[in-house]
């Protein structure tokens, strides 16, 4: 099984407006990630251009349709596809969310959260197993922003997460964005949510904006929105975090409301000196 190998630099997440700056001349990213479900087709100008950034850059696929979460099988077609983009590609990194987006043969267009118990554990480490088996590739698996807790949960999602990757050989992408969204919408410490990850399986970091409401009752409500610049109390979590874990692998996300590519490249030049300034510390 080929393991995650991604260089432990800054990247972002690759949008066709930007293709002909980043063409144009070499940049200072460590690698690009681009969804799978967005290169499922057999040809045109996405895999046209993904194909020469490949000749110059690490790639990173990520998907959202796996439904890793579900309690029903797998789409095997959906697999296959997904099989097909990374042997063309073969990306030194995939990963998938511990979400569910699948109910008998409608798919929902949202990663809904599930309950964390043995059942559960059980339904998510099968499919985790039948998803590299069935790719060759180590997989990794992201924690997701949640809006909601399930009363029938019977363990922490750090211990989940933890769980997961010892039955399966999985490795984690820790999405510090997502440890504040949730944290915030919980009333929890997002700093003793890192405390307890196990950060000895993490492969790969994503970092993003999120938008800022309030709920019915007034209490704040933040939302996984993806379309701003890295808010300052992420920034903050995420220069502990690689000051407990070392540098990884550390991507930008930057989905919805997309700016110029000189802005994005701004915010991944900020993760860059981030790691450098952590593997100095480690070095002295």
């Amino acid at each position: 099984m080929k393991s995650s190998k991604l260089p432990r630099r800054a990247g972002v997440g690759f949008k066709p407006e930007h293709f002909a700056q980043i063409n144009s001349e070499r940049q200072p990213i460590g690698f690009f990630e681009v969804h799978a479900e967005n290169y499922m087709g057999a040809g045109g100008p996405p895999h046209a251009q993904l194909g020469r950034l490949r000749e110059d850059y690490a790639l990173s696929i990520h998907g959202v349709g796996l439904s890793i979460g579900s309690m029903q099988p797998l789409d095997k077609d959906h697999l296959s596809r997904l099989k097909i983009v990374c042997d063309r590609y073969e990306p030194e990194s995939f990963s998938e969310h511990l979400a569910w987006s699948t109910h008998d043969t409608v798919f929902l267009n949202d990663l809904l959260p599930l309950p964390y118990t043995d059942e559960t554990l059980a339904h998510v480490s099968e499919h985790i197993d039948e998803v590299q088996t069935f790719l060759g590739r180590q997989m990794l698996l992201e924690n997701p922003a949640t809006y909601l807790l399930f009363e029938e949960s019977t363990i922490a999602e750090t211990d989940f997460l933890a769980a997961v990757a010892n039955r399966t050989g999985c490795g984690l992408l820790l999405d510090v964005n997502n440890v504040f969204v949730a944290s915030t919408n919980h009333s929890m410490d997002p700093r003793d949510y890192l405390a307890r990850f196990p950060v000895q399986w993490v492969r790969e970091i994503h970092l993003s904006g999120h938008s800022e409401t309030v709920d019915d009752t007034g209490a704040p409500l933040l939302i996984d929105s993806h379309d701003t610049p890295v808010k300052d109390p992420v920034w903050a979590l995420y220069e502990e975090l690689i000051a407990r874990a070392g540098p990884i692998a550390s991507l930008v996300e930057w989905d919805n409301d997309v700016p110029e590519w000189p802005i994005l490249s701004a915010e991944a030049q900020a993760a860059n000196a981030n790691l450098q300034r952590c593997g100095a510390r480690r070095a002295a």
